[in-house]
């Protein structure tokens, strides 16, 4: 289980790193004016995207739940499991949303400003602060 753990924190760094990356690209594609400068980042960030952040999701999660149920019954047994796996839910949402961006962006229908995107890319920090906490404080309840 030791290699199943490690390889599942090195896809979740690999994942995080294209979530910090990805909507900073979108920023950058924001500001542009011109469309050599936009096809440039649809490039990058499709790259990164589909080549990276994507694979790395999927192996996160695959490895995760492997772990997750080769532990079933101590890992359920805690409300911060519970709460963990919540918060990846809500990292794969952010991961949907930054797919959605990425197309709109493309298609140059993208509302939103390079400011929003600054906002945006910030997002998962919390998430992964959150995540860490509670997977290696696994903290209790009460006393």
């Amino acid at each position: 289980m030791l290699w199943i753990k490690s390889f599942h924190i090195v896809f979740v760094v690999c994942w995080f790193s294209g979530l910090f990356y990805l909507p900073r690209l979108f920023v950058y594609h924001a500001m542009s004016e011109d469309q050599i400068s936009r096809d440039r980042f649809v490039v990058m960030e499709r790259k990164l995207f589909w080549g990276i952040t994507t694979p790395s999701a999927i192996a996160t999660v695959g490895l995760g739940l492997w772990l997750l149920l080769g532990n079933w019954q101590f890992f359920m047994a805690w409300w911060w499991m519970h709460v963990k796996l919540a918060l990846v839910l809500l990292l794969l949402i952010y991961h949907g949303y930054c797919w959605w961006h990425m197309l709109q962006l493309r298609a140059n229908r993208s509302l939103h400003t390079h400011v929003f995107f600054r906002i945006f890319n910030e997002l998962p920090v919390f998430l992964l602060v959150g995540i860490v906490i509670l997977i290696v404080a696994k903290p209790t309840l009460g006393a």
